[in-house]
């Protein structure tokens, strides 16, 4: 299935601002101002360690391209996830094991991957024409509200994959985040060169496993599931 995304456009003003000189480049992912964070992580596309730390923005980061889609093309935005059957389909008595009463949905986290960004509203872009660096201030267009993707065969509920992952690897996750209209950031543009900006969310992508748990301890097949959950909302800015 293909990507699915609410957009609810409040304001269709983009502002782009250029001002001659250079300075020291004001970063936002809210209303107001913060600093950057130490601990970036240059590339969305490279895969992380479990131990990396993740950055509070990733504003300072000036990319050389794009923001990467992801890979694959069956996700599916905040799905419900398949219904239990109606009969504790055990299969027999498992030599007296019991699990508990009914059929219980399991989900197991397996691996933290890479960060993608996924936009709200269109890109804005500045070229510089000038001999010098200029300011180039860009403001969201729309409100978007984004959630996470899952691949098909997902067992239990999005809140329960999200629940696990945080705990997983004890980051701060969201079922859903939104990317509002009237945000802003400022960048350098150096002389003859575009700086480009895209606002939205950072979602990191993990993977797991879902399967069916009967109450004599037998399970459905496992099926690896690809997730992209929502971790920040800021800027991406890349330049050519």
């Amino acid at each position: 299935m293909g990507r699915k995304l609410r957009h609810g456009i409040l304001a269709c003003t983009a502002a782009t601002t250029v001002v001659l000189g250079a300075g020291i480049p004001a970063y936002a992912d809210g209303p107001t101002a913060t600093s950057p964070s130490v601990g970036q992580v240059t590339n969305p596309g490279t895969e992380p360690g479990p131990n990396d730390q993740l950055p509070e923005t990733d504003a300072d980061v000036v990319h050389s391209a794009p923001p990467a889609e992801p890979e694959e093309t069956d996700l599916v935005e905040d799905p419900t996830p398949d219904p239990l059957p109606e009969t504790d389909n055990a299969g027999g008595a498992n030599g007296g094991v019991y699990c508990g009463p009914g059929t219980t949905s399991v989900y197991v986290p397996r691996t933290r991957g890479a960060r993608y960004h996924y936009g709200v509203g269109p890109s804005n872009t500045n070229y510089n024409g000038t001999s010098r660096t200029a300011r180039t201030t860009f403001t969201s267009e729309v409100t978007g509200e984004v959630g996470v993707s899952v691949s098909a065969g997902l067992k239990t509920s999005v809140n329960f994959l999200v629940a696990k992952s945080e705990v997983q690897w004890n980051v701060g996750f969201s079922v859903k985040m939104t990317a509002k209209v009237g945000n802003q950031i400022s960048v350098d543009t150096p002389a003859h060169r575009s700086t480009h900006g895209k606002y939205g969310v950072y979602r990191l992508k993990t993977t797991g496993v879902s399967y069916l748990m009967y109450s004599n301890c037998k399970t459905s097949a496992q099926k690896m599931i690809t997730s992209y959950i929502p971790i920040r909302v800021g800027w991406y800015i890349w330049e050519d």
